[in-house]
């Protein structure tokens, strides 16, 4: 059973995902914030495998929430689920560890399958959010191409194209498949590869790749 905390500051909508969530067989909430800081307070307690949160709430919004989760606790994935698709929140998230960013128009079998895919370690995008990601780490911000550039420099062959494949939206399986690899070798490569690009989680490293026009 894959144990879910809830944050979200309208508890109409609060209540709708809870139930929604609990519509999945193999999904449990075992608890309900109604702000970051008590998200927060929340995964402390109940050590959840995921914290699927809003991005707009009070006291603590949720990309601080995000950052706070992912420093205290790496061992539970966040998953947002939200109605805010900008520059404010979709890439700072994602660069903060979160594991997936979810819309709320998204299909009840779209959030389940975002929360499977970060207890996985696999990550999913609602697709107006993966156009939004891929037009925003294609801009040269702050100089952030040519340091992503760099920082692929430093991959061997092999990692380099499982990090190209991951970037192309491949699981484990289709990369392995792509590159005649064995997956256990593929999840080497892929491991090896974020500790030299200093990525936390597959999402991160793919938008490494974007900025470095490796896709």
């Amino acid at each position: 059973m894959i144990r879910v905390v809830v944050a979200d500051d309208e508890a109409l909508l609060r209540a709708g995902i809870v139930r929604l969530v609990e519509a999945a067989p193999d999904l449990q909430v075992v608890g309900q914030a109604a702000d970051g800081a008590a998200a927060v307070r929340l995964v402390r307690q109940e050590r959840p495998d995921v914290l699927l949160l809003d991005m707009q709430m009070p006291v603590m919004d949720g990309l601080d929430a995000t950052l706070a989760v992912r420093r205290e606790h790496p061992e539970t994935a966040v998953v947002v689920l939200t109605s805010y698709l900008t520059d404010d929140y979709v890439l700072p998230a994602l660069r903060a560890g979160a594991a997936g960013y979810l819309l709320k128009d998204s299909r009840p079998d779209e959030l389940h399958q975002g929360v499977r895919a970060a207890v996985a370690g696999d990550a999913i995008l609602s697709p107006a959010v993966a156009q939004h990601l891929l037009k925003a780490a294609g801009d040269d911000v702050t100089g952030r191409r040519a340091k992503a550039r760099r920082d692929v420099a430093r991959l061997a062959p092999k990692e380099r194209d499982v990090v190209e494949a991951l970037a192309d939206g491949l699981s484990n399986a289709e990369i392995a498949a792509r590159l005649f690899l064995a997956e256990s070798t593929v999840k080497a490569y892929l491991a090896s590869a974020m500790a030299k690009l200093g990525t936390t989680n597959r999402t991160q490293t793919a938008i490494v790749a974007h900025e470095a026009a490796l896709h």
